[in-house]
């Protein structure tokens, strides 16, 4: 019983009929998230030794990229080719076309880089929805007040009081690019509650919300003639002034040729994305494949401020088997319609609607101590019981999920008549780099917009808030880049990486490590390097 109930048998058990009892007591929270979440694990944080967060509190493995090498020095500018434009964009995901559609609008000349594709992001992964305080019954504060409380009080009530001000806005915003949301029978916009939410506020097209807002953000971009985009080109390194205290642009290489670009500019956006391919902890990630942390890694060789930087969402309903759909998502719109979660004994263990780190940490309970679902012996997980929920709503599954029932029927599994195995996944980097309320970080002339941002969500993200932040600061901080009217650069330099590399020396750090990583080692070519 120490390892959990083997599959098969728990599959023989399972009855989508079965009494299930009451819920246990409510669990001491501070204590289940200090024994279980991944957090919180043994040696999984360091303290920085260098940069603007020394003695801070870090993930191990994204420590070491943030007290790494640079790929490029002084020498490698020389004969680059260089583009003037007024903003550079970083990113192709939401944030980053918010940024850009805003910044153009502005009159701005935009430049939008992106690592791989025009829309390869996380936010085309994103299914449940976003989150805006429109019903008559619920109200800006109360969306302040639940993201502040779902986030530990750690969250700055500037950054999250904008975020939640946006809402309306946002959403109006989008539905003018053309966006389409599910509708009550009267027309109005289709609300459901989540983790961690006080009434119902998430808003959403059915479980592809977020492969929906991209479609449209992309089409805009593209049809814009004050936006060129530049795909396959990774920013490996920012570059600064003459005094390494201000972003004047950034250096871009090439996936297809290898070779490097210079982009001078008088503001430069960071719409990177999160890091869940590092994989910390060993644990599977909902991430899409660029999702390495390249935008914290540059910022914090230029001199930002970071923030939260051991803290990070893993969700509770990745899919655990079959085994190729590992850290896939089984978006929490699914808990919010009346999934329920069932241990191997048959027993419910948790409020399903509790925030997500309560949830992730309460199942990582069950299957430390024996009541799980054994796949084999490093692979341990509990049900998600679709078939009750099919039992209870017939249709719903089909109606409201056609993105899970698709990816889980070419699996071989039908969530209507077999619960899913499922196990919590590294979804979100929950700190990031310090903004204000426009998005300007703590060096002159850069901007952070989107998971690469941090102080928005404290230290665990209600779900739809994602969404939500990606456009109302990616919109406020594309209208703030263009404020910059000074005549440009008149040089630019690496004088930033030469600052941390004499940290580095001082300091006794080897200088074996380069990054930032662009890619997974396991991904095609590995990771970049020159």
């Amino acid at each position: 019983m120490s390892n959990g109930i083997p599959l098969t048998e728990a599959l023989a058990r399972y009855r989508s009929d079965a009494e299930l009892g009451p819920l246990p007591e409510p669990v001491d929270v501070e204590a289940l998230l200090n024994t279980y979440h991944p957090d919180h694990l043994r040696d999984s944080v360091v303290k920085l030794t260098v940069g603007a967060n020394a003695g801070d509190s870090c993930q191990r493995e994204l420590a070491a990229l943030l007290q790494a090498e640079a790929f490029i020095d002084e020498a490698d500018l020389a004969g680059t080719p260089v583009t003037d434009v007024d903003v550079l964009v970083i990113g192709g995901g939401g944030a980053g076309c918010a940024a850009a559609l805003m910044a153009a609008e502005k009159g701005a000349r935009v430049l939008l880089a992106t690592k791989l594709r025009l829309g390869d992001s996380n936010t085309v992964m994103a299914e449940g929805g976003i989150q805006a305080a429109i019903e008559p019954d619920d109200s800006v504060q109360r969306h302040i007040q639940d993201t502040l409380r779902g986030g530990h009080h750690a969250g700055d009530p500037a950054l999250v009081s904008a975020m939640a001000e946006d809402g309306p806005e946002v959403l109006r915003w989008l539905i003018q690019q053309g966006m389409q949301f599910e509708q009550t029978t009267g027309g109005d916009l289709h609300t459901r509650r989540a983790g961690g939410m006080s009434t119902p506020r998430l808003v959403h097209c059915r479980d592809y919300t977020g492969l929906e807002m991209m479609r449209v953000l992309r089409e805009a971009v593209i049809q814009h003639r004050s936006i060129e985009v530049w795909e396959q080109s990774p920013v490996v390194e920012l570059l600064s002034n003459e005094t390494g205290q201000k972003c004047v642009g950034a250096v871009l290489t090439s996936l297809l040729d290898d070779r490097l670009r210079i982009v001078r500019t008088r503001s430069v956006i960071l719409a990177t994305g999160g890091l869940g391919r590092l994989h910390l902890n060993g644990f599977p990630t909902s991430n899409h494949l660029g999702a390495t942390g390249d935008g914290l890694v540059l910022a914090y060789r230029i001199g930002a401020s970071l923030c939260e930087l051991d803290s990070f969402q893993y969700h509770p309903t990745g899919l655990l088997h079959p085994s190729h759909l590992a850290g896939k998502l089984v978006t929490e719109g699914v808990r919010a319609a009346g999934a329920l979660l069932v241990n191997a004994l048959g027993e419910r263990f948790i409020d399903e609607l509790q925030p997500r780190d309560v949830v992730c940490a309460a199942i990582l309970r069950e299957c430390s101590e024996g009541r799980g679902i054994r796949v084999d012996e490093q692979r341990v997980g509990v049900w998600l019981d679709t078939p009750r929920l099919e039992r209870a709503q017939p249709g719903l599954l089909e109606k409201q999920f056609p993105n899970l029932m698709t990816r889980t029927r070419i699996a071989g599994v039908d969530p209507r008549a077999q619960p899913l195995l499922i196990h919590p996944t590294l979804h979100y980097q929950n700190g990031g780099v310090v903004i204000d309320v426009n998005g300007a970080t703590t060096v002159p002339g850069l901007y952070a917009v989107g998971e690469v941002s941090g102080g928005i969500h404290g230290r665990n993200r209600l779900m739809g808030n994602a969404l939500l932040d990606i456009i109302s600061f990616g919109r406020r901080a594309g209208a703030a880049a263009t404020s910059n009217r000074d005549r440009g650069p008149k040089k630019v330099t690496l004088e930033h990486v030469n600052r941390l590399r004499r940290e580095l020396t001082i300091a006794g750090m080897p200088m074996t490590q380069r990054s930032p990583q662009v890619l997974p080692d396991y991904a095609a070519g590995g990771a970049w390097d020159r």
